[in-house]
Parts: structure tokens; sequence; C-alpha cells
């Protein structure tokens, strides 16, 4: 709670200096990590690890608290040599070194622990880097190597390492909206978006998933993590499919798939949206990326849909389960409501609250205001119509209790009313601190490795190699980022991911002249499509867990289901106007932006055809692959009016597939056989 409340105080009335905000914040992070997390599961309840774990928290608060009395004016009395530590650049005492190299170790074994060890095996292999840069070979970007003291100066001490740019964007955006995706999430928005996607699809062929495809979009764009969307939606979808006749690695497949996606469905999407707004040239406002991400968004949902509309219409004998059946489920759910009861919870207050908190954030990001004073205006909103429903109901409650039949503003609201309103509002502010204490070790752990780049110069050196590789194309050059991005992302978290591909080898894509924001864009994608990729995909991990299916299973299904999102970066990188962007950057046309959408939506469409293997009836392999190549051409060739022939040529050749499947449905049917 205390973490939650100095986050939005300091972030919409900054009282203290760039650096000690980002210490108190590191400060009250790692204190959670370290009282949440053991150091080994099994140690969870010894009481000489738990001692050390006390030890360690007061090492926190030694390290940080060191960095922020001397970096605070307020402190100014208890500085040494009379100097802020920013002013004692080059020039630090040994007591600073001291602090600088156990607040490294603090943060490595935080990470580790919230996390796992990738990372920090990363940063240590990086700091490794940075002392023996002289020994390394041509192929590793030597370098004339930095003392211990040079290195814990830059990665520690200052402003480019772990109080750098990664730990002001988890303090300064994400951490607000994980606050107020697990508010929402409270309040009850996930029930009121399972409802409204189960009465959007109603009975259709395969409504179960299709119900699993929306309200996972929605709910991931309240959390803007891939894992834990699966988790939360999961939870009802997966059973609801499977009772439905999915078998369990596809039901799996398809969550882990749309839960995936979340992360890139404005507005609120993922960590690394926010981390554009500190790293894009030239510099980007959070509605432009609201914007650019709005249609690729609906492309990736639209082929998801598709495909699980065609494969439930290729199961056409599997016993279907209506939304709104009576049974329970074999995960020992609770009795799903009756339609009735669905159409009730709609029009209560959830509803009222959720699209309120749309309504407020997008309406002052119009107004022009930034992203985290936009999200502290919908926080507030949220706050005050959760409490007025808290305690109406209260009143309610005890009402029906009593047996009165007096107005319910008549019985009155007591103190204890307010206190419990309060505690009810306290639990969210606890489920995002212990969501968010991860990032922020992650973020200082990623900020040692951006001030190793920093300190070496290693950033340049690396896209100039790549650059080579590639010669000039920008196809190779796309590839080879998109494999060094899922790579990455098999081991990190999207964002942590985002981050350092988009400082290390971005700038390729800028050399071969991709307009700036669809580049990040693209790593921002891919950074995401790590998480269905086997053999590490940890949005399938998650969504395996609860369908009881096979992990590998789970995870190719995944990969099937989400091959639209594979595609989608390539074409926005080629035609910029789906992110409503010109070849140069600006503003396009309404003409070319239609255009170039529309042919994607077409290609779209065509793929998840091609992957499903079914329209009208099933497709021969010879047709699934004549789609597959139609698709592509329609995602890649060139729009101009010159090249226009291509695209009528590939879009008559789809439908002449699609007729010829239809007809040759209506033949098998007519001589009594039914489908095969």
């Amino acid at each position: 709670m205390l973490l939650c409340l100095f986050i939005l105080a300091e972030v919409n009335y900054p009282q203290l200096t760039p650096q000690s905000e980002l210490a108190l914040f590191a400060m009250l992070g790692l204190i959670v990590v370290f009282l949440r997390y053991p150091m080994h599961p099994r140690f969870a309840r010894n009481r000489a690890f738990q001692l050390l774990d006390v030890l360690l928290i007061g090492s926190v608060i030694l390290c940080f608290g060191y960095v922020f009395v001397q970096t605070e004016p307020v402190f100014q009395a208890f500085w040494l040599d009379g100097k802020s530590l920013g002013d004692r650049a080059g020039a630090e005492v040994s007591l600073d070194y001291i602090i600088g190299g156990l607040g490294l170790l603090l943060i490595l074994e935080a990470t580790r622990r919230s996390i796992g060890v990738t990372l920090p095996l990363l940063s240590l292999a990086f700091l490794l880097y940075a002392g023996f840069g002289q020994f390394m070979p041509d192929w590793l970007f030597p370098h004339r190597g930095y003392s211990v003291q040079r290195i814990v100066s830059q990665t520690f001490l200052h402003s480019q390492g772990a109080f750098g740019i990664a730990l002001r964007v988890m303090f300064t955006y994400v951490f607000l909206f994980v606050l107020f995706g697990t508010l929402l999430e409270r309040t009850g928005a996930t029930n009121y978006v399972l409802d409204l996607a189960g009465r959007v699809f109603g009975s259709s062929a395969g409504a179960p998933a299709k119900v699993a495809v929306l309200s996972s979009g929605m709910m991931g764009s309240l959390s803007g993590s891939a894992v834990a969307n699966t988790a939360t939606t999961g939870t009802f979808t997966i059973p609801l499919m499977r009772r439905a006749g999915f078998q369990p690695a596809m039901a799996g497949g398809i969550e882990a798939a749309a839960s995936s996606g979340g992360a890139l469905v404005p507005p609120i999407m993922g960590a690394a949206a926010y981390m554009m707004l500190e790293i894009v040239e030239p510099a980007v406002t959070y509605l432009e990326i609201i914007k650019a991400a709005l249609l690729p968004a609906v492309l990736y949902y639209t082929g998801m849909l598709c495909m699980v509309h065609f494969v439930a219409r290729s199961r056409r004998h599997a016993p279907e389960v209506s939304l709104h059946s009576p049974e329970e489920s074999d995960s020992g759910l609770e009795t799903p409501p009756t339609q009735e009861e669905r159409h009730g919870k709609l029009l209560t207050l959830q509803g009222g609250i959720f699209l309120a908190a749309f309504v407020t954030l997008i309406g002052v990001l119009l107004m022009g205001t930034t992203a985290f004073r936009a999200v502290s205006w919908s926080l507030l909103v949220v706050v005050a119509i959760s409490l007025l429903d808290f305690l109406i109901r209260r009143i309610r409650g005890r009402h029906s209790t009593e047996g009165e039949e007096t107005s319910s503003l008549q019985a009155g609201v007591g103190i204890s009313d307010f206190r419990k309103g309060i505690n009810f509002l306290i639990s969210p502010c606890e489920r995002a601190a212990q969501s968010g204490v991860s990032l922020i070790a992650a973020a200082a752990c990623v900020g040692i490795i951006l001030g190793v780049v920093t300190l070496t110069g290693i950033g340049g050196k690396l896209p100039s190699a790549i650059l080579p590789l590639a010669s000039t194309n920008l196809i190779l050059a796309l590839f080879f980022l998109m494999v060094s991005t899922i790579i990455l992302g098999m081991g990190l978290p999207s964002s942590v991911c985002y981050l350092l591909m988009a400082i290390l080898v971005g700038p390729v894509l800028l050399d071969l002249g991709v307009v700036p924001l669809a580049a990040h864009f693209f790593i921002f994608y891919f950074g995401m499509m790590s998480m269905v990729t086997p053999p590490v995909a940890l949005a399938a991990y998650a969504a395996a867990a609860i369908a009881g299916s096979g992990i590998m299973a789970t995870g190719f299904a995944a990969f099937r289901f989400a091959l639209v999102g594979f595609a989608l970066p390539y074409a926005f990188v080629l035609r910029p106007a789906l992110l409503w962007l010109s070849e140069s950057g600006g503003t396009p046309g309404v003409w070319t932006v239609f255009l170039n959408f529309s042919l994607t939506l077409i290609g779209t469409v065509i793929l998840a055809t091609a992957i499903a293997g079914y329209v009208f009836n099933r497709l021969s392999l010879w047709a699934r692959g004549i789609l597959f190549v139609a698709a592509l051409i329609l995602f890649f060739a060139p729009t101009g009016l010159q090249f226009m022939w291509i695209h009528a040529i590939v879009i008559l050749a789809s439908i002449a597939i699609f007729y010829f499947n239809f007809t040759l449905k209506n033949a098998i049917s007519s001589f009594g056989f039914g489908e095969k």
C-alpha cells in the first residue's frame, strides 16, 4: 500500500530529485521481493533463511537509503565531502564503492528470486565483459577494459545504470497501469468482460473459444502480461472450451495465443509501450502509440477469431456446449449463470466502472495530458465508483438481513462500513505491489546491462556488425531481428526483451530506412510472440497447467493460432500506413490507410483459412498451399496503383478456391455422404 501511495503522489506531484525518487522506489520494491520470494521454496519456513532475508532487507535499506540521502538536498548536511553523489562522479570515496558493489549484488539476487536466473546471468556476463573486455576475441567486440570502481560507479551510483531509463519507465508509467488493471479486476471487470464476450457470440460455432479470444484480448489490455492474463481468464475459458469438445492442448493453445496478444491491444497495452515514450526518436506521445497499435490489434484478433471459427466448423460433429449451460465444468468451477442473470449483470455497476475507466483514460489523453496523469484520473474515478458501490451493497446486505423495508439511504453509513470499504480497496494495491515488484527488480537489473552498454560502446558496435550480414536487405535484417528477439524473449519478460533489443539492435532497422515507430513495434510484437514460441513458451506453460495437457503440445497449438502475429510485424514495417504513418513518418492519407488495411485484412482471413485447413469444407493440401502464398502476397506486395493487378489476381484465385470448396461440399451433401 505504501509503495502504491508513494508512486501516485510522487509521479503526479514530484518533490524529490530524479535519482532519489528512483532510489526510494527501488528500495520499497526490493523489500517486497525479499519478503515475498524466499531464497528457495524448500527454505521458505527455515528459520535461518528467514533471518537471512531480514539481513538482506536491512542491506537494501542501507544501500538504497544511502543513495537517497546522498542525492536529496534536504540531507545536505550528511553529504560526504560536502557534495552530492552526482557531483562526486569520478571522485567517489571508498564508501560509495562499497555501497555500490553491495547494491549490485542485492539487485542480482532480487531479480533471481523474482523472475529466475536468466537475466541475472546475462547482467553478470555484461559486468564481466566490462571488466575483461581487453581479453575478448575480435568477434566479441573487445575494448580497453574498466576498473571495478568505474563499473560500480557507472552501473549503480549514477543515473545511467540501475537508476536509469528502465527503472524510470517502471516508476512513471508501468506500475500505475499495473495498479489500474488490478483494481479493475478487483471491481469485477473480469466477470464483466467474460459476460460481454459471451453475449456477443451466443451459441455460434466454437463460441467458448471465441469468448476466450475476445475476453483475453480485453483483459490482456488491462494486465499487460501474457502469463498473468492466461492464468486469470484461462481458469474460466479453458474448462469451457474443453466442455465444448476442444482437446485440452488446443484449448490451452487458443487461450495462450489470445492472452499473448492482449498486451498489444490499446489503450493500456504492455510495459514496452510506455518504454517507447522514452526511447523512440523523434519522440512520440502515448496517444500516437495507441493510434499506431489499433489496426494491428484488430488484424491479430480478426485472424484468431477466423482460425477459431474454421477449426470449430471443421469439428462439426464435436459436442457443442452452450455458454449458458447449467452444467459444471470439469475443473470444479461454479455453475455459470443463466442468460437472464448475465444480462442483468451487464446492467450493473460493474459495467459502469469498466466503461467509466476507459472513457476517462481516453478522454484525458485526448485533452493532451500525459499518460501517467490520465491513468491517475482513471484510478480516481474507479476508486470513487467502487467505494460508492461497495457502501451501497453493504447497506443493502445489512438491510436485507434485518428484514427492513426502508430506503437504503435511511439505513445510514457507519464508520465500520467506510473502514471495510477502504480495506476493499487495499487488496488491489497489495496485489499490484506483488505483481509489480518483479518488474522493479528486472528493471534495475536491465539498468546494469544498459550501464555497461553505455560504458563500453557495444550498443554501436553490435548493429554495425549485424548490418553487413543483412547486406542492406531489409527482409533479411527483419528476419535476424525476429530470431534474436524471440530467443531473448524466451528467458526474459517481454518488456525487458523489448528494452534490450530496442537499444542494442533496433538501430539496424533505422539504418535501413524503416520508420522509427514501426521498427519499435516490430520488436514489441516479437517480444510478445516469444510467449507462444516453443520450446520456451511461458504463456503456453500456464495454459497447459490449467488444461491438464502436455506442455509442448500446448506450445505448438498456441504457436499455430498465433501465426498471424508472426506475419503482421513484417506487414506494418513494409506498410507503415497500418500504424497510421507515412513512409517518412508523417500522417498518411485516409485512402492510403484504408487500402493497406483492406488488403492486409483480406490476407489475414486467407492466412487463417490456410492454417486452419477449412472454409466450407476441408481443404486439400495444394489448396492450402496456394492460399498461404496468396496471403503472403497480400501482406507484402507493394500497394501502389501499378501493382493492384497482382492483388486482384490473388484475391480472385482465393475466391475461386473458396467457390470450388463450397460447390464440393454441396455435391457431397447432395449424394448423402455428409462431411468426411
